[in-house]
């Protein structure tokens, strides 16, 4: 059995290796010891114990980072990957003559079959099925944790939550160590240009917002007043496609860029009775469709939920103010994939825009998104917990670089949300950061990589409290899923391949079992590599 990228065995390997200094031809010996030993200190300061960094002035420890960010870019390089952490390969097949531009789509509580090629034509989504089509859609993508902020904090840092440590929108930990998420290494290590568009989600934006160089922050409504811009209102979508082309015709054309477009829709306005408002225009869309429900979206299905999985649950209380009623159920779904649809023309016309301006073959696209939704399956409303409609979630990827072969094409393998700053950063020819726990995913289709994961770490913290949304854990396979409820101590086991909608808990079944003791173990295991 394959072993995941993040075992225990494998962690170390993820830190950054110790680097010979080379010397220059002509430098005094002398010097160069000095110079080693000076470097080794402040390496040693920096990546063996992080928390130093947090407590000196905030400009000494930008400065002793980037030094050693200075460091790492010459040392690091396909011609001495000795110097490089272990995940690190010199692939002659992804060189390129310049970085890559690259376009970053990403969508809110949006599941993997909820475009039009993974729906069976129930999802109206015609520029994603494009897309897929000149790229390659990965089937079994997945999030390490599925809530909207813990999953950007992964997204920026490439980091497991037990890593990054940031669990509350209130106290986004990972600022303190902004200098090692994706972004700041493409502005420091490629000199990239590079914007947020739309929803950020912690507090304290401020902080971080100066640090791009080009930011607009909003979401949590569908409707804005226009500013500006004579009367009326804007809406969230529409204003993301306005930024991102600003962004865009704006950008310095002599440098390299990254543009994160990141959509509020299709999530609810959780506070509204009506949840999802989409545009005037798209209220046509999906009158004469009915929408299916999933087998698993029935009251016995809800019944057996573990005993903690009570009325006051919060996935329960959404699942009220959603679906409750066949008419309302009805409702609801039209109204989110007309978010869904309205969020599929704006990505068309952003990526109209790369073809505009003669740059559609020199950017990476990515459409991904946060984490998936419960669409009434298991009772349920909202995310959250290990199951297939809340971890899955959609994943394209159109890249110059491959081979035109690969396109319309699909891969089953798992990819996850942790692997998504090392992808962006293999695009601008850069090496993982040291403490990033992903893979790049152009191995798959650039190397056709065969040593990749067959299974993965799953973790989403208690919120709120342990009766609303309780604390979970779990390993995940293609065949088999193991689930640790943490507030309870109560474990389930689903075999995936006969009960893919997960209706029978078989852990009873398999307690003694060799399977569930070596899936336990595993998960143990995952578990510890993962801080």
């Amino acid at each position: 059995m394959k072993k995941d990228a993040v075992s225990s065995s494998s962690i170390v390997d993820l830190q950054r290796q110790p680097a010979a200094l080379s010397k220059k031809k002509g430098q005094r010996y002398g010097l160069a010891v000095t110079y080693a030993a000076i470097v080794a200190f402040c390496a040693f300061l920096v990546f063996s114990n992080r928390n130093l960094v947090a407590f000196l002035p905030t400009s000494s420890s930008t400065l002793l980072f980037d030094a050693l960010v200075a460091q790492e870019r010459e040392e690091c390089s396909p011609s001495n990957t000795q110097a490089c952490p272990a995940n690190y390969k010199s692939r002659a097949s992804q060189q390129h003559k310049k970085p890559l531009n690259v376009l970053l789509l990403y969508a809110d509580d949006w599941r993997h079959d909820s475009i039009g090629s993974a729906s069976g034509g129930v999802v109206r989504t015609p520029f994603l099925d494009s897309l897929a089509n000149r790229g390659i859609q990965f089937t079994h993508n997945c999030v390490t944790t599925a809530v909207c902020w813990i999953s950007r904090a992964t997204l920026y840092m490439g980091q497991y939550m037990s890593r990054h440590n940031t669990t509350k929108m209130v106290e986004p930990y990972f600022y303190q160590y902004w200098n090692e998420s994706f972004v700041r290494h493409l502005q420091t290590k490629a000199g990239y240009h590079v914007g947020h568009v739309g929803k950020w989600h912690f507090a304290n934006y401020g902080k971080i917002e100066r640090l791009w160089n080009y930011s607009t922050s909003y979401y949590g409504r569908h409707w804005f007043p226009r500013h500006g811009k004579g009367n009326g209102q804007i809406h969230v979508t529409k204003r993301n496609e306005e930024d991102a082309i600003d962004f865009l015709s704006k950008r310095p054309k002599d440098q390299p860029f990254f543009l994160g477009v990141c959509f509020f829709a299709p999530h609810a306005v959780d506070h509204e009775p009506e949840q999802y408002f989409p545009q005037n225009t798209s209220m046509e869309w999906y009158n004469t469709t009915t929408i299916p429900k999933s087998p698993s979206a029935t009251n016995e299905a809800w019944k057996k939920m573990p005993s903690f999985f009570t009325d006051g649950n919060e996935g329960r209380r959404r699942w009220r103010g959603r679906f409750e009623t066949e008419d309302k159920h009805q409702r609801m779904m039209k109204n989110y994939f007309r978010l869904i649809s309205e969020v599929d023309e704006t990505s068309a016309r952003i990526v109209q825009e790369l073809e505009n301006q003669g740059i559609l073959n020199e950017t990476l696209i990515i459409f991904t998104t946060d984490n998936g939704l419960f669409h009434a399956e298991h009772g349920l409303a909202g995310k959250w917990y290990p199951h297939q409609e809340s971890i899955r979630v959609p994943l394209i990827i159109q890249d110059p670089r491959m081979d035109q072969k690969d396109h319309g094409t699909t891969k089953d393998d798992f990819t996850l949300s942790v692997d998504l700053a090392s992808t962006i950063l293999g695009a601008a020819n850069l090496p993982p950061a040291p403490r990033m726990q992903g893979r790049d995913i152009a191995e798959l289709y650039l190397d056709n990589a065969n040593d990749w994961r067959e299974e993965f770490f799953y973790e989403h913290p208690t919120h709120l409290n342990k009766g609303r949304i309780p604390g979970s854990t779990a390993l995940v396979r293609k065949d088999w899923k193991y689930m640790r409820w943490t507030d309870y101590e109560e474990e389930q086991l689903f075999d995936l391949k006969n009960d893919p909608y997960e209706l029978n808990d078989i852990f009873d079944v398999h307690q003694n079992s060799s399977l569930l003791k070596e899936m336990r173990a595993r998960h143990n295991e995952l578990q510890a590599s993962a801080k």
